[in-house]
């Protein structure tokens, strides 16, 4: 009966009033930011007369959550550093020392006098120069200094390992502490790259773990990768060294224990050093640009009392002997102890700019990073590109939705209208849940929006065209309604749990702008569903009780395919599969002799994008950077409708460096000033780089991405219907994901990352097609038991050929508005899914089901054994 419960429709509307409240701060963004900054500045402390004011702009009992704006779309910085855990292993060996040379002189009158040996490996050996006989004994002392660790099992152990060799005692840290170690030192890297970007006061910056090893940091609206690696990347490891001597000869024998480094300010000036500190940045408790009693730039500093303490006897110690001031491997300053220094308080000079002091006291502040950060990946997108992405996004949204709601009114008319309410709130949903959970929204995932408005439709469509069905049978529409949404429901469930498969492991395997389309789709999927079974079949309730039609879905409507079709598929399936064939040995021949065009997410390197009033004049471009011997340097042109006469814009890619693992910030600048020679007005508005490391990981993550998308519809199939629609399906994704990589090569369009994100979509969509026909199939074969699989498939395909012209054509209008007016950033990522519906489409009707028919299905399904291969195979459609 075609009836909805109160409390359900009480509910129904509940969540939509929800989701829309929750998404209309966006409407406002702006001041909602603008709101929330002061928010936040109040609770700070600040108490600016102007804040009050700024609060105002937005009702405190209202959402202010926003969904926020990814580095392609606000602008900014995107670093990902591996923390060199290594670095630590070295330091943590050398600062027993002291304490294992103590241990030891107190047993000398048995062990004999002891000398530390050099290594390179990151292990104290320690030779007994008179007594070797005594080598256990005092490598069972030095045991005695081992502290409990605890490993990954839980099982307790030492952290240190101690063993003898000839004369020697060994120590190295244990495995147990090397694990511990690793943790420790990424965790304390990430909170003191957190600390140093909070001292700049930058709105919402991302800084989270990324693996084992591995730190992502975004900061919006910073001018340049360079610049944050400069504040976050300086190591800032602040040292107080014995001075043993002064010398000018870099290669001169430190000793043992000793280290040689050199003078910052005066050059060719080297200080032999003890290694152990007397005391270090740890234990300062605050640091402060200041200035010398000449007046000279400086930074005062103060201890903890541990350090204070420390600091104050060696200098009651030592007074008339040089003291050095180290600074991530370079001596500042090396004064002379005047007198004794207690309060542990003091004051750094050397030859500092006031914004040097400034920078080296907000880093002292912070704290010294544990170890070296190496970036293997870096991004800068300028605010003005971010900018026009935004507008292009806008525009293309904008565009998208006229041609859906438009085409959706002209094919069913009053219920196109209903359609065009639910896909309305089906986009407000998905801000809402963006909001809700904090989400950020990127470039690709703009065109994940896009994509949903064009998909989101799918649902109503099978729904409609089930109706339009069910009315040549049904006993009037109110029947014909409850029966179209009842038997659409397996279509809807089945292509959409498909789709959402694909998403999860783009959100799982993908990163950045990626992992935020697989967002975008994902929440889409959900809402297209909610608002597809439940909002328009309200609406249509709510309708139907009001008016009480005599038939609905009538009248003169746009129509694809003709009502009643009863085409023959596979009258010519040799050519259709010959077809698939041919152009597969194209794709594979192509690909083979010519490979992909390849992005630097893939290749490793760096791609510049500039931009000029002046015309782009590549050879001249190129003749200004060749001098700077950077080694294969490609440049092109972008052309794209969207620009204005004044915006010339080229694209340059550097290889990646031998021996580096992205190309330095002195690099960028030394193509840039080349560049701005010969182009005074040219500017840099983003610079990305990929290291070979990993750009080596990407492709790995990418294909076991697509891989494993394949193998979870193959599974999820076989499970819901047989093993053989499994077959047929897979094969048509396979068909799908070649073609689409053959174009690419082809046509030699950059293959990146955004790349992968579109093939797995493809494999979604393709499948989505897939699963609807097959669905009529699985129906089709209990309702015509006697007649030939052939004449089945082909009846199925007929049925279902209106829903999937509708749906391909809603969904390409929303992606060529995309193409057209969204830019030449996310271009080649449309072009591969309105490549993908295109080859989706023709698959699930002619490859798929050609297979089908090859591996034939069970067709007696009143026998005992219905189920086998699934537990769903008797549940109606």
């Amino acid at each position: 009966m075609l009836k909805i419960d109160l409390w359900k429709r009480i509910v129904i509307w509940g969540l939509v009033a929800l989701g829309l409240l929750m998404a209309l701060p966006n409407a406002f963004y702006g001041k909602v930011e603008t709101h929330n900054d002061a928010v936040a500045a109040i609770e700070a402390g600040s108490s600016e007369p102007s804040l009050a004011e700024q609060v105002g702009m937005w009702p405190d009992w209202m959402p202010s959550g926003l969904v926020n704006l990814g580095l392609d779309l606000r602008g900014g910085a995107h670093l990902l550093a591996e923390v060199q855990v290594e670095d630590v292993y070295q330091a943590r060996i050398e600062a027993m020392w002291p304490e294992v040379r103590d241990l030891l002189r107190e047993e000398r009158g048995r062990v004999g006098p002891i000398r530390l040996q050099p290594t390179e490996a990151a292990e104290l050996r320690v030779r007994l120069v008179e007594k070797p006989e005594e080598v256990d004994y005092a490598a069972s002392l030095v045991r005695g200094l081992a502290r409990p660790v605890s490993s990954i099992s839980g099982a307790v152990s030492n952290d240190i390992e101690v063993t003898t060799r000839g004369d020697q005692v060994i120590v190295s840290l244990s495995e147990a502490e090397k694990l511990a170690s690793d943790e420790q030192t990424v965790r304390t890297a990430r909170e003191i790259i957190l600390r140093r970007i909070d001292e700049m006061g930058t709105r919402e910056p991302t800084i989270q773990r990324q693996g084992a090893r591995r730190i992502l940091i975004q900061v919006p609206g910073v001018g340049s990768a360079a610049e944050l690696k400069e504040i976050i990347g300086t190591t800032a490891q602040l040292t107080f060294q014995p001075v043993v001597s002064r010398t000018t000869n870099p290669d001169e024998s430190a000793g043992a224990g000793n280290e040689i480094l050199p003078s910052i300010d005066e050059e060719g000036v080297f200080y032999i050093l003890e290694r152990a500190p007397v005391v270090t940045g740890e234990e300062l408790v605050d640091a402060q640009p200041d200035f010398d009693q000449n007046g000279r730039p400086a930074v005062s500093f103060r201890f903890n009392p541990t350090g204070g303490r420390k600091f104050g006897d060696y200098t009651a110690e030592n007074i008339g002997n040089p003291f050095a001031i180290v600074l991530d491997g370079e001596v500042i300053s090396a004064p002379v102890i005047q007198s004794h220094i207690p309060g542990g308080t003091g004051i750094i000079t050397g030859r500092f700019t006031v914004e040097e002091s400034t920078n080296l006291a907000v880093l002292l502040r912070a704290g010294a990073l544990p170890a070296e950060l190496e970036f293997v990946e870096e991004r800068t997108i300028g605010p003005e590109l971010g900018a026009d992405s935004i507008e292009a996004g806008k525009i293309a949204c904008i565009a998208a939705f006229i041609f859906v709601l438009a085409f959706m009114w002209a094919s069913y008319g009053l219920f196109g209208l209903f359609a065009n309410i639910a896909l309305i709130i089906n986009v407000g949903l998905i801000f809402g849940l963006l909001s809700m959970i904090g989400a950020t929204l990127t470039l690709p995932g703009i065109a994940g929006i896009v994509l949903t408005i064009g998909m989101a439709v799918d649902a109503n469509v099978l729904v409609f065209e089930r109706i339009r069905e069910e009315l040549k049978t049904a006993k009037g529409p109110a029947r014909a309604i409850e029966l179209g949404y009842e038997k659409a429901l397996s279509a809807i469930t089945d292509a959409n749990i498909t789709t959402f498969i694909t998403a999860l492991i783009l959100y799982a395997m993908g990163s950045g702008p990626v992992r935020g389309f697989a967002i975008t789709l994902g929440l889409g999927i959900i809402t297209s569903v909610f608002t597809a079974i439940f909002v328009t079949r309200l609406i249509v309730i709510i309708w139907f009780e009001r008016k009480r039609p005599k038939t609905v879905l009538g009248g003169r409507t746009l129509r694809l395919v003709p009502r009643d079709t009863s085409w023959d598929f596979f009258k010519r399936w040799k050519m259709s599969l010959g077809l698939s064939g041919f152009l597969i040995v194209v794709a594979m021949v192509s690909f083979l002799l010519q490979g992909l065009n390849f992005g630097i997410d893939f290749k490793g390197g760096t791609t510049i994008r500039t931009q000029s009033a002046q015309t782009v004049d590549i050879g001249q471009y190129r003749d200004a950077i060749s001098p700077l011997e950077l080694g294969d340097v490609s440049i092109t042109e972008v052309f794209d409708p969207t620009f204005g006469p004044d915006e010339n814009v080229s694209m340059i890619r550097i290889q990646a460096q031998e021996g580096e693992e992205s190309v330095s910030p002195e690099v960028i600048r030394s193509v840039q000033a080349a560049l701005q020679e010969v182009v005074p007005d040219l500017t840099f508005t983003a610079v990305e780089s990929v290291g070979p490391k990993v750009s080596g990981e990407l492709i790995q993550a990418a294909v076991i991405a697509v891989l494993l998308a394949i193998g979870a519809v193959l599974v999820y199939i076989w499970l819901r219907f047989e093993w053989q629609f499994a077959v047929g399906a897979v094969l048509a994704l396979v068909h799908d994901v070649v073609l689409t990589i053959g174009i690419f090569s082809e046509l030699q369009i950059q293959f990146d990352l955004a790349i992968i994100a579109a093939l797995l979509t493809i494999v979604g969509y393709s499948l989505n097609d897939t699963v609807v026909v097959f669905d009529r199939v699985r129906e089709n074969l209990r309702k015509y038991k006697k007649k030939p699989l052939a004449e089945v498939l082909n009846i199925s395909i007929n049925e279902t050929l209106s829903r999937t012209v509708m749906t391909s054509v809603t969904t390409l209008l929303a992606l060529m508005a995309l193409y057209v007016l969204g830019g030449d950033v996310i271009r080649g990522f449309v072009f591969a899914m309105i490549w993908g519906v295109v080859i989706g489409t023709y698959s699930s009707v002619f490859v798929a089901s050609t297979v089908l028919l090859w591996l034939g299905v069970k067709r007696d399904w009143s026998k005992p054994d219905a189920n086998a291969g699934t537990q769903f195979a008797n549940v109606d459609a």
